[in-house]
């Protein structure tokens, strides 16, 4: 994702604190990561759900994109659970 800017929303520093991720490893995905789900109706910007792989395991990370200014707006950021999520994590398991 093509990020002049981010800015992290407040739940997201907090969720971020508390589970132990840093704003760098949030950084290296946005840059570098897989968009592996979009949801083009949120507002008021489209958001993307990203993969990404840091020492720690994989993340995902919500993100919501300004086109026009290049700016990403950090919705929150998580450890996928494995129980939740198929093997590569990209997909939710079935109930």
């Amino acid at each position: 994702m093509n990020c002049e800017r981010i800015i992290f929303s407040g739940h997201a520093v907090q969720q971020m604190f508390e589970r132990g991720i840093q704003r760098d490893e949030v950084a290296k995905i946005l840059a570098e990561g897989e968009m592996i789900a979009e949801y083009p109706e949120d507002q008021p910007f489209p958001s993307s759900l990203m993969l990404g792989f840091v020492p720690s395991g994989p993340l995902h990370i919500v993100v919501s994109l300004d086109e026009r200014n290049r700016v990403c707006y950090v919705i929150t950021a998580y450890r996928p659970d494995p129980a939740k999520w198929s093997d590569d994590f990209k997909t939710r398991r079935l109930s």
